[in-house]
């Protein structure tokens, strides 16, 4: 028998293998039995016997003569025999008849009993049936080998255990779920127990009812075991029409069986959510989401809070304009950058009104914050936008030039009456913001402290507008600015008036959690999210970034409403880690931020904010002290906290510098920075609301049916109407949101009259219980 090179080298490693591995684990006799044995396969070209996954011992023992074997040197012959199979795999099995001598006994292997002898054929490749038993006939429905057992906690577990309880292997398995037209392969089941891969698709979840319904499980005993509750399908067949984005979207919200369903049903299931889920069924939420898409305003590049003060020029060059000039044609759709004259004004007014002195010559009356000068900039951009924008566009806008735009335009009726009558066409009514804009007027052209009142060099820039600004206004207002600003002054006042009779409100704020307002206990109606954040947890090591991400939805949550903190101080506040030590409060006064840190004294995390970082900070609630409270160590609280400072907030960060704050955004490649700002923190918290808080009658995900989605603020108004269900004090309703009980009465608390009524009731009727 004639053996070539690279059997020659593989036997010296087989044998190195036994006399290593094995002669510690086995007899002399034992050891030669199986060395020869393990010797004469690669001589034959032979794969070791098979018993479904593992080596058939039984037929081993008859051909080698072994006496019995230990499990441990069975366990380490296993990978002798793995060698010899994955070595015969790359050179191939021989033909030849094999050397192995058995030894004859009544007792007969079902592998024995195989045909060993080549199939005689006429074609030039020989043909070698596999050794080994017979494959199991399929049954559709198995019988277990026992009944009684102790449920597996994880889906890896579980499927193995499942197998092996019906005496199958996953090879057998694959066979007897497979259907014409399935991508599966038997491979893939083996990832699923190795725990490499786990279900994800639409297919694959197919795959798992089938093997419950095999085994007779429940419906769904597989998934409510993977690894990661809350992850998004892929594979819905939503229609090609769909985007990659709104597609990503909507796999969070379908069934499973989505595919399957009839088109009426999926064409049902696609539009309760877009309209519930993605957009909110509002007529607020529809009409923001159609405005949205008509993009007018113009931006102010380079003009920031606290910006140093810069003269204006007064330049007397009057602008010529054709009356068929729509300045820049980058205006029929989208958002563009101001002139460089319209923004030395912007920049202008936000000193004036941000600076901590005003410059010598000026009087002004009151300061804005920052996030106000951040309101009144975007909506003066949106004014300037809706001036300058086509009228031969989808915003239908008055088309004046970009070099006509000015602040000098503002003290004049007609730009101001045309700008209220173009916002009400496109809402259809009048609102609360077109009066806030009106007193935005009226201070910048208040006797002695406006800021428009105080620059009659703005007037130089102004040019006639057809419709808007006659040129006999112009003359008027060059020859007396302060009547042309007086007369202003009056006409808006009349005009807030006038609005202010008819106006009506388009935002309801408590429309998208009625239902938690309408429950008993709204706090304990809200809290069921937080339940579900963690009900839906993935594994940490396996998904280090999404269990992250939901430690850090669930803290949101938790602290808001333990706080009752408005968005700003909430996203803002920093964070000190147990053992350093914290932040002083003179320092946290200059920052105009609060801190979580711990407290040695009470021994909890305690949130401090000075009272200067609050919106309302000259409210009698504060008196100038600043706000202190010890977090509850409740449900867990306090281990989600240590949890999400030591291990999971490194992970959100990744590589990128640290803001400081307690909570930080999810650095990925499209987001470096991991501050989160106004915006992106209204999302994060609309977002977990999507996933978590909204019931889908569709998947039975969610917590609270009839919920909306909706942003922090909201959790102001479940603390306030909680507190007021339970003792009717507007004054302990104001404590808990850090405001005044006329705040509360007006804009947070929901207390209807059947609530009032209900709580005086139960103090009644304890008059008649007693009896």
């Amino acid at each position: 028998m004639s053996i070539d090179q690279s059997a020659i080298v593989f036997r010296r490693k087989i044998s190195s293998f036994c006399e290593m591995k094995l002669a510690p684990l086995a007899h002399a006799r034992q050891l030669r039995a199986l060395s020869e044995y393990m010797i004469g396969l690669i001589d034959d070209r032979m794969p070791p016997p098979m018993l479904g996954r593992h080596i058939n011992w039984e037929e081993i023992s008859l051909a080698s003569g072994l006496e019995q074997t230990s499990a441990e040197l069975r366990r380490v012959a296993q990978y002798g025999f793995d060698a010899i199979s994955r070595w015969l795999a790359e050179t191939g099995p021989s033909d030849k008849k094999p050397s192995i001598t058995r030894k004859a006994t009544k007792t007969h292997s079902p592998a024995k009993n195989l045909p060993n002898q080549r199939t005689p054929t006429t074609a030039k490749a020989s043909h070698r049936l596999k050794p080994g038993p017979k494959p199991k006939p399929i049954e559709e429905f198995p019988g277990p080998l026992f009944e009684t057992y102790d449920e597996p906690v994880s889906f890896q577990a579980a499927l193995q255990f499942h197998i092996d309880r019906f005496g199958e292997t996953y090879y057998h398995l694959h066979r007897a779920i497979f259907r014409d037209g399935d991508a599966l392969e038997a491979t893939t089941l083996l990832s699923w127990l190795k725990g490499t891969k786990v279900p994800r698709s639409v297919a694959n979840l197919e795959i798992l009812n089938r093997i419950e319904r095999r085994y007779r499980l429940p419906l769904g005993y597989f998934k409510e075991k993977l690894p990661h509750q809350s992850r998004a399908g892929v594979g819905y067949d939503v229609g090609d029409d769909v985007s990659p984005a709104e597609r990503r979207r909507l796999a969070w919200h379908l069934p499973d069986d989505f595919n399957l369903l009839p088109q009426e049903k999926r064409a049902e299931i696609l539009e309760w959510v877009r309209r519930v889920i993605l957009t909110g069924a509002t007529d607020y939420r529809r009409y923001q989401a159609l405005a949205t898409k008509q993009r007018y305003a113009i931006r102010f590049p380079g003009v920031t809070y606290g910006g140093s003060h810069r003269p204006m020029t007064s330049p007397r060059k009057v602008v010529e304009v054709s009356e068929d000039e729509l300045g820049d044609p980058d205006m029929l759709s989208g958002v563009i950058d101001a002139p460089a004259h319209l923004r030395l004004e912007m920049a202008n007014l936000m000193s004036f009104k941000t600076a901590t002195l005003t410059a010598v010559g000026f009087k002004r009356n009151g300061v804005w914050g920052e996030e106000t000068a951040s309101q009144k900039l975007e909506h003066l951009g949106l004014m300037f936008g809706a001036l300058a924008a086509s009228p031969e566009g989808e915003v239908a806008g008055r088309g004046v030039p970009l070099s006509a735009l000015t602040f000098g335009l503002l003290v004049f009726p007609g730009v101001w009456d045309w700008y209220l009558q173009w916002r009400e066409r496109r809402r259809g009514f009048y609102t609360a913001w077109e009066a806030d804009m009106l007193s935005i007027s009226l201070s910048l052209t208040r006797e002695e402290t406006g800021w428009i009142r105080q620059h009659p060099e703005l007037i130089e820039r102004v040019v006639p507008v057809n419709g808007l600004v006659t040129k006999e206004e112009i003359t008027f207002a060059r020859r007396d600015w302060h009547a042309c600003c007086d007369a202003f002054h009056s006409h808006a006042r009349n005009r807030i008036r006038e609005i202010q009779r008819v106006m009506r409100v388009h935002r309801d704020p408590f429309e998208p959690i009625m239902c938690v307002l309408e429950a008993p206990s709204p706090l304990a109606e809200y809290r069921k999210i937080t339940d579900e954040i963690l009900l839906r947890m993935p594994d940490r090591d396996r998904y280090p970034r999404t269990a992250a991400e939901s430690v850090r939805s669930f803290l949101m949550l938790r602290l808001g409403l333990h706080l009752g903190l408005r968005q700003k101080n909430l996203r803002q506040l920093l964070f000190c880690p147990r053992g350093h030590f914290p932040t002083s409060e003179r320092r946290l006064e200059e920052m105009r931020r609060g801190e979580i840190r711990w407290s040695e004294r009470e021994n909890g995390w305690e949130v401090l904010i000075p009272s200067v970082a609050f919106k309302n900070a000259n409210s009698s609630f504060f008196g100038s002290k600043p706000f202190r409270l010890i977090l509850p160590d409740l449900l867990d609280l306090y281990y989600y906290i240590n949890a999400y400072i030591e291990r999971h907030r490194k992970v959100l960060l990744g590589n990128a510098d640290d803001p400081g704050t307690f909570f930080v955004k999810t650095v990925k490649l499209s987001s470096a920075d991991a501050a989160y700002n106004q915006t992106t923190f209204y999302e994060a918290w609309r977002l977990i609301i999507q996933r978590y808080g909204i019931y889908n009658p569709y998947t039975g995900r969610g917590a609270i049916s009839g919920l909306l989605p909706h942003g922090p603020h909201n959790v102001r108004d479940v603390l306030a109407t909680h507190i007021l269900k339970l003792t009717g004090s507007y004054e302990q309703a104001s404590y808990a949101i850090q405001d005044t009980p006329e705040m509360v009465q007006q804009h947070y608390g929901r207390f209807l009259p059947q609530d009032k009524a209900a709580l005086a009731a139960k103090i009644l009727n304890q008059v008649w219980e007693a009896a």
